[in-house]
């Protein structure tokens, strides 16, 4: 199962969590955030607070306390969203845990034993890139967009690009006029996927022998392929050609460190 999800307390209430670094933002759905006593700010609904994401307009909430085991994470602002608005099979988690929780303490992602770890003393520096490199890890800098996205380089074919970083796609998608143009053939699937409030993608699959993420060589395998919707692939002035997924990260052990920015892969 290429999902990451974390057990946590939020307002002394159990709930599941997507750990999802394509997420700037906590979000929880209305019907499990009424069930931790979470509810947008009520003081006359000219002062209801909102988001935006994905070109959506969301009400925020704030919750007292969030906790996963001995971690606390104090009190945090939430955003609040439906389930019929959630991503598809959502139905073992009840939101997201995003970039503003995972960055404040510099989490510490290892997508293959799908452990995280979090910094509580902010001044300690832990020296990463040594122990990777003895574990014969490479390292690939993360570079955060204005967005707050969070993104590597790649190349495909010898022609460089940047993918985004996200542990809540469960599949690597590449974005399908970027395959085209390399000249690639894709094959069809009976397989779709909706991104955001848009209507269902078929997904094709596509064989790739050189995709290097960094100086990493990834293992040939096939690659879902897809047209990527604009939010995803416009990053501020930064083009990306496809999303790094739970599948690829779980494949090459990734450890994701947001204290030092990198990524690891072996």
């Amino acid at each position: 199962m290429n999902k990451m999800i974390m057990s946590v307390r939020i307002n002394g209430q159990p709930a599941n969590l997507l750990l999802d670094t394509g997420s700037n933002q906590l979000i929880l759905d209305t019907e499990a955030a009424e069930l931790c006593g979470v509810r947008p700010s009520q003081r006359g609904l000219r002062y209801i607070r909102f988001t935006e994401i994905q070109g959506q307009s969301l009400p925020v909430g704030f919750v007292q306390n969030i906790s996963a085991g001995s971690m606390n994470f104090g009190s945090s602002l939430v955003t609040l969203r439906r389930t019929s608005q959630a991503d598809a099979g959502n139905a073992t988690f009840d939101g997201v845990l995003g970039l503003d929780i995972l960055l404040r303490y510099k989490a510490l992602i290892n997508c293959h034993t799908k452990l995280v770890f979090f910094k509580v003393d902010q001044a300690q520096r832990i020296n990463l890139g040594s122990v990777a490199a003895s574990e014969k890890f490479t390292r690939v800098p993360i570079r955060r967009e204005e967005t707050g996205a969070l993104t590597v380089p790649c190349s495909i074919r010898a022609q460089p690009t940047r993918l985004l970083i996200d542990t809540g796609a469960f599949v690597t998608i590449l974005h399908e006029s970027f395959v085209r143009s390399l000249g690639l053939v894709s094959e069809s699937t009976r397989i779709s996927a909706q991104f955001g409030r848009g209507t269902s993608k078929k997904i094709s699959a596509a064989k790739l022998e050189d995709l290097n993420i960094g100086a990493f060589k990834v293992p040939r395998e096939k690659f879902a392929v897809a047209p990527l919707p604009q939010f995803a692939l416009q990053q501020g002035d930064t083009k990306i050609a496809g999303i790094l997924g739970m599948d690829t990260l779980y494949i090459c052990h990734a450890i994701i460190d947001l204290d030092g920015m990198n990524l690891f892969l072996k």
